[in-house]
């Protein structure tokens, strides 16, 4: 990091403050709670583990030393579920990544299904048509195609697949139809999440490090007990 955007040594002694601070706020919501699931609690444990984050990212940036903390993630950082019991409606909330590997064959595709649409117009009109641009050939495809389909063909449209989450929020009512469509994402309460799944090339690569950490003791512990010999190399 340059030294232009470095922070300061008073961000980072403010950031350090903040961290003491909200050490403070948790340990008397954890004195103070009113059972296992008091959201007070929670809140003071999220306010401590962004100031926890934001103190060991700028004493790195600052001074390239780290603490000792490391912030839980995933399922785990989900409030207690405060829901209906029995709800009338769900909202299934999904998000998945892609990059855009292969333009050509995006494009390639994109095209097909406007030719074949149009009766051979779009073939005849080239990049001429929406599937000319990346951008386009998105709105073709995505518009085309449901978006499982397109999960579980995302290398026939020259896409990579990144993380992805699928969160289940429980709701008392129905909406009303297109009550939440100009903000589809905006009021999303975490305590009204039934359930979620997350896929990330994260967990693949924790349970490789497990696997080789597991062969590593296998190893040493069949030196140990003789059950394999080191193989001499003047034989």
């Amino acid at each position: 990091m340059s030294d232009a955007v470095q922070p300061t040594a008073a961000e980072v002694r403010a950031a350090a403050e903040a961290v003491k601070t909200a050490l403070d706020r948790h340990l008397a919501a954890v004195e103070h709670r009113s059972g296992d699931d008091d959201p007070a609690v929670y809140e003071a444990f999220n306010e401590l583990a962004a100031a926890a984050e934001e103190y060991d990212e700028l004493l790195y940036d600052r001074y390239d030393e780290v603490t000792p903390f490391e912030i839980p993630a995933g399922d785990d950082t989900l409030p207690p579920y405060t829901g209906p019991e029995e709800p009338n409606a769900l909202s299934v909330l999904i998000r998945r990544d892609y990059a855009v590997v292969e333009p050509q064959r995006l494009l390639a595709q994109a095209q097909r299904v406007e030719a074949v649409e149009e009766d051979g117009a779009t073939a005849a009109a080239g990049f001429d048509a929406a599937s000319g641009t990346v951008h386009g050939a998105l709105g073709v495809l995505f518009g085309e195609f449901e978006p499982d389909e397109i999960a579980s063909r995302h290398k026939e449209f020259g896409l990579e697949e990144g993380d992805s989450t699928l969160w289940v929020t429980a709701a008392d009512e129905p909406a009303d139809p297109g009550e939440w469509l100009e903000t589809p994402f905006e009021a999303i309460d975490p305590q009204r999440v039934v359930c979620r799944f997350d896929v990330s090339a994260v967990f693949d690569d924790e349970s490789d490090d497990e696997e080789e950490d597991d062969d590593l003791d296998t190893d040493s512990e069949l030196d140990e007990d003789g059950d394999l010999e080191p193989l001499d190399a003047d034989r």
